[in-house]
């Protein structure tokens, strides 16, 4: 299948031009990753819960553990109850709504920056930059593909934001009425 001409990537910003066509197989790669890192997040907030983990989820081993340049900014984190009562529920929480978001295709681009800043606090922690190029590890790895998938709009791909987008408010597409929710939605 040919691409047509409405099957373009092109992009300029600050003086350079970036352009180029897409393979017809790039939508399906693009659901495709979408898909594999919702799973992803979705297995790893689920695995953290009791029923699964057969025991609460406690973040304060990894936080202390954090060997980047942040760690002591963890380490205080960890040392403090009451703020990992509360990380304790938000990083499985949010795992979970991530993978779902990015399951469904919905919230795609909300989703992938919650992910891509979970992950750049993953990063940070782990801080496993070993090797001529250890800056690129697993954590740095998806943080790039989270980045990647709310710059493709990949919920406008056979994802709920397709549909979510063409909603009628007020006898406008509900992208119409907010466009700033564009940042949101794709």
């Amino acid at each position: 299948m040919a691409a047509s001409s409405a099957n373009r990537l092109e992009s300029r910003y600050g003086g350079v031009t970036l352009e180029g066509e897409p393979h017809a197989l790039s939508a399906w790669f693009v659901v495709g990753l979408r898909v594999t890192m919702g799973l992803a997040f979705l297995g790893a907030g689920l695995g953290k819960l009791t029923i699964f983990a057969g025991e609460a989820f406690d973040a304060s081993g990894y936080l202390m553990g954090a060997e980047g340049p942040l760690a002591g900014v963890f380490g205080a984190m960890a040392a403090n109850p009451a703020l990992i009562d509360i990380i304790n529920v938000v990083v499985p929480a949010t795992q979970i709504l991530i993978g779902v978001g990015l399951l469904v295709g919905g919230l795609v681009r909300l989703a992938a920056l919650g992910g891509a800043m979970q992950m750049s606090m993953f990063y940070l922690a782990s801080w496993d930059v070993a090797g001529p190029l250890g800056f690129v590890n697993s954590d740095f790895v998806y943080l790039v593909v989270f980045l990647a998938i709310g710059a493709f709009g990949a919920g406008r791909i056979l994802g709920a934001d397709r549909y979510i987008e063409q909603l009628e408010v007020g006898g406008q597409a509900l992208i119409e009425r907010y466009p700033k929710l564009r940042y949101l939605l794709g």
